[in-house]
C-alpha cells in the first residue's frame, strides 16, 4: 500500500498531467495508482478533476483557450477509462442523472461541457442536449429520462432571459425534478428570482451543489 507522501505525489501527478494536456503521461499516472493501491475513486476526485478545475480557472482567466481546454479534457478521459471500471462499491453506483444544455439562442458550450465533464467524473448519468436548445426539449428530455436534475446555461443575458420561462415549463410538469442554473451572467440572486433550485459559479463546484439541491429535495418530500 502506497505511504500518504506517495498518495499525495501520485494525485499530484494526475493534477499535472490533465493540466499540462498530457494524455500519455495522464495515463500513466493512472495506472500507476492502480499499481499502488491507491483509491482510484480518490485519484478520480483528487487527482483528475481537480486537475480539470483548475484549467477551468485558467480557461476563466483567459490563460488557457477552447483549443487547450479540449486538449485536457482528453488527458481527463485518458485516466477516467483506466480508473472507473475499478471503482467498487458505493462509489460505483450511478449517483443520479442530468439534463445538461445551452438554452436557445445560445450557442456557447464551453462551461456548459466542462461541467457535464465533472458529472461524468462524479459518476452521474449525463443526457446532454448541447447547445441552442429549444425550450421543449429539456421538459421532454427530463420527461423521458426521469432525470433528478436539469442544468440550464447560459453566456449571453438575452438568452438567459429564457431560464424562468423554461423553469416555469418544467416545474409544471414534474415538480419535483431540481432545476440549476449557471453561466457568466448569471448570479445567486438571478438563480433565486427566476425559480431555480440550484446556482453553479463555476464547474467545480456544480456537482456538490447538485447533490445538495436532491437532499434537499428529498427532505422536503419526506414532510
Amino acid at each position: 500500500m502506497a505511504s500518504e507522501g506517495r498518495i499525495k505525489e501520485i494525485l499530484k501527478g494526475l493534477h499535472d498531467a490533465v493540466v499540462a494536456y498530457d494524455e500519455d503521461k495522464t495515463a500513466e499516472w493512472a495506472k500507476i495508482t492502480l499499481d499502488e493501491g491507491v483509491d482510484p475513486h480518490t485519484a478520480i476526485m483528487d487527482g483528475l478533476a481537480a486537475g480539470m478545475e483548475e484549467v477551468g480557472d485558467l480557461y476563466n482567466r483567459k490563460e488557457y483557450f477552447v483549443p487547450e481546454l479540449l486538449m485536457c479534457a482528453d488527458a481527463l478521459y485518458a485516466g477516467l477509462d483506466i480508473l472507473r471500471p475499478h471503482v467498487k462499491g458505493k462509489e460505483a453506483q450511478v449517483k443520479g442523472q442530468v439534463v445538461i444544455g445551452t438554452v436557445e439562442g445560445d450557442v456557447h458550450d464551453i462551461g456548459k461541457n466542462l461541467v457535464k465533464m465533472m458529472f461524468e467524473v462524479a459518476g452521474w448519468t449525463v443526457h446532454d442536449l448541447g447547445k441552442d436548445v429549444k425550450l421543449e426539449r429539456f421538459v421532454e428530455e427530463q420527461l423521458r429520462t426521469d432525470s433528478d436534475i436539469v442544468a440550464l446555461s447560459a453566456l449571453m443575458t438575452t438568452s438567459m432571459l429564457a431560464m424562468p420561462k423554461v423553469i416555469e415549463m418544467i416545474k409544471a410538469r414534474n415538480p419535483d425534478v431540481a432545476i440549476m442554473v449557471g453561466g457568466a451572467p448569471i448570479t445567486g440572486d438571478i438563480a433565486k428570482l427566476y425559480g431555480a433550485d440550484g446556482y453553479a459559479s463555476n464547474a467545480g463546484n456544480a456537482v456538490q451543489e447538485a447533490l445538495k439541491m436532491i437532499s434537499q429535495l428529498r427532505q422536503m418530500q419526506r414532510r
